[in-house]
């Protein structure tokens, strides 16, 4: 049965409110309001609530949808590039989901706290997500197969600690780089 008007409609206004949310939450020094969030995304505080009810709801839903980009995204990225070139294009999807979580942190903590966020069951997705492009990279020769998903994990949370994106995006796209170089196989010159 296709969609109505008003669903079709409804449901591109959700997804325009959580693109808006994600690009408040990556930018702001702290959490910003839900009047920020529905200014920035051109409606109104009825309209944001309409579609998420509570600061809980659109941190829940901002989450998902990282997290679904992330997974989903690694095996788009390796249908279209080569292992370690998806690896390292994922590597910049991470770095923006870091930096969401950072602009919702405290509501996230608390979602996390009271197990309204599965945050175990996100670990092991992301993992896998990694393992997938490892393996792919493993097999083609062009990484390294003494290292694991959770090595790579481990690096890119130190990455992004140490070089927060978006107000240390070149650093951390150099230190992204230098890990990639890494992971590939050494070669002898002679």
């Amino acid at each position: 049965m296709p969609e109505t008007p008003a669903r079709s409609d409804a449901a591109r206004n959700r997804k325009h409110l959580l693109d808006v949310a994600t690009r408040v939450f990556q930018s702001a020094q702290g959490e910003p309001s839900l009047r920020e969030i529905a200014r920035e995304a051109g409606v109104g505080i009825a309209t944001l609530y309409r579609h998420f009810p509570t600061r809980e709801a659109l941190v829940a839903a901002v989450y998902a949808d990282q997290v679904a980009r992330l997974t989903d995204g690694a095996q788009q990225l390796l249908a279209t590039h080569p292992p370690a070139e998806a690896l390292r294009r994922w590597m910049d999807l991470f770095g923006d989901w870091i930096a969401t979580k950072d602009g919702m942190l405290n509501t996230l903590l608390a979602l996390i706290e009271s197990d309204e966020i599965p945050h175990a069951r996100t670990h092991t997705d992301l993992i896998t997500a990694i393992e997938g492009m490892l393996k792919a990279g493993q097999a083609s020769g062009e990484l390294r197969t003494d290292i694991t998903a959770q090595d790579i994990a481990a690096h890119l949370i130190g990455i992004f600690t140490v070089a927060p994106v978006p107000q240390h995006s070149a650093r951390a796209e150099r230190l992204l780089n230098v890990l990639l170089h890494g992971l590939r196989p050494a070669h002898d010159a002679g």
